[in-house]
């Protein structure tokens, strides 16, 4: 690999900077859904989960909780399991390309394939955090990219 690749890659700040735009939809939507209530209940109707105002608040509750502790590196197995799940949800509700044909079902399985990217995307920093503790910054150390056998 290119040393300015292995150099941008090695850099202790790069996974815990990345971990929030991978959460900001979550963060966007949350703040959307608890700034206007009744529309995130009409949401939950409109793909038929029942009851709506429950599904709404545990949907406000993951994306939100979800996203901070995924930012922060703390229990990032929970904040990104949970939202996995949410968006797993989500992606069989909204998303099912299988009922559907012409332009809608081609929109519709493009979108259920963005949304499992994601979800692996949850899954990878999650096993990143197991594997890569957050570094203490009194001690933490830069390796270069020739320290790595790639």
């Amino acid at each position: 690999m290119p040393r300015w690749i292995g150099a941008i890659l090695s850099w202790p700040a790069l996974l815990p900077l990345v971990r929030i735009p991978l959460t900001s939809a979550f963060l966007i939507g949350g703040l959307q859904k608890l700034i206007d209530f009744p529309a995130a209940v009409a949401e939950q109707a409109h793909f038929g989960l029942q009851p709506a105002w429950l599904w709404a608040s545990a949907t406000i509750i993951v994306e939100l909780v979800g996203s901070a502790v995924v930012i922060t590196g703390r229990w990032v197995w929970l904040g990104a399991g949970g939202l996995g799940v949410l968006t797993a949800v989500a992606m069989f509700a909204a998303n099912n390309f299988w009922t559907m044909t012409g332009h809608e079902r081609f929109m519709a399985l493009n979108s259920f394939f963005e949304h499992l990217g994601l979800i692996a995307g949850f899954v990878l920093v999650a096993v990143m955090s197991v594997r890569t503790p957050l570094p203490d910054p009194t001690t933490a150390q830069v390796h270069s990219p020739e320290d790595s056998h790639d």
